[in-house]
């Protein structure tokens, strides 16, 4: 089977680096693909991106050594399975607060004996090999995100779960179980606090700690602080701040003013 090389290099206490997908474009998966990140995140919880688009932008990313994972919306096994079954190597889950909602998790990611997914990996078999289903509960990632108040009650149940492979900060979602405004680049010390108990807690458990990210000032910080799984920023966020700087200076160089709505007419 094709090695997950960024799983591997969680176990090795390495760190790797990320985008996250929420363009339904396969060209725009393929491009952010060829830029080289350890790994790319299609997001179908909160981007433009459902099933159909998931099963056409993972094969735009396998042309490359990009590690592909999903968002999949919530934690049900069918969805995570979907994902899995179309070539994903890994599953991010939302939302999950506690140790049962853990190895739900946990179980759609494993065939028997390990979990309950059905066997039919239609199109990962092809990506990842013909001993696929032998070897994929050692190579499939299973990340399950920390982002509430009651799973901040129970870290240590949800991070010792068998089969969770890392933990994922969602920092918005953080804030608002802080009671804080949901900012995503956050240095209130609350968050600062609490993102640290959680990273500590990670190191406890000898899983991988990622967390979310939209800036290089953010993605900096929390290499240096040792993270796992950090996330640069997103395909939009890439094209918006790009497009907004440049436009800003060809404007301000040429003195060309922005035309008002209505002046044509």
């Amino acid at each position: 089977m094709r090695p997950n090389h960024v799983l591997r290099a969680w176990r090795e206490n390495k760190q790797t680096i990320g985008a996250w997908l929420s363009v339904d474009s396969s060209f725009a998966a393929e491009t952010m693909a060829r830029a080289g990140f350890d790994w790319l995140c299609l997001d179908m919880q909160h981007g433009l991106l459902d099933y159909n688009d998931v099963k056409i932008m993972l094969p735009a990313i396998s042309q490359t050594d990009t590690i592909p994972l999903v968002r999949v919306p919530w934690n049900e096994p069918y969805e995570i399975m979907k994902a899995l079954d179309a070539g994903a190597y890994g599953v991010v889950v939302p939302l999950v607060n506690n140790r049962e909602e853990a190895e739900r998790a946990v179980s759609a990611c494993r065939y028997p004996p390990d979990g309950i997914r059905s066997f039919g990996p239609i199109r990962a078999a092809m990506y990842g090999g013909p001993d696929y289903a032998k070897e994929a509960n050692k190579e499939i990632a299973c990340i399950v995100m920390i982002e509430t108040a009651e799973a901040l009650e129970n870290l240590d149940e949800i991070m010792s779960t068998p089969g969770v492979d890392a933990v994922y900060i969602g920092p918005a979602d953080l804030a608002y179980a802080l009671g804080l405004e949901p900012t995503g680049d956050n240095n209130h010390p609350k968050h600062v606090e609490t993102v640290t108990k959680i990273f500590e807690h990670c190191k406890k458990h000898k899983i991988g700690a990622g967390i979310h990210t939209s800036s290089l000032e953010y993605t900096q910080r929390y290499l240096e602080q040792g993270f796992h799984m950090v996330t640069l920023g997103s395909d939009n966020g890439f094209m918006a701040r790009l497009a907004r700087t440049e436009l800003k200076a060809a404007r301000t160089g040429s003195g060309a003013a922005k035309v008002e709505p209505g002046s044509f007419y």
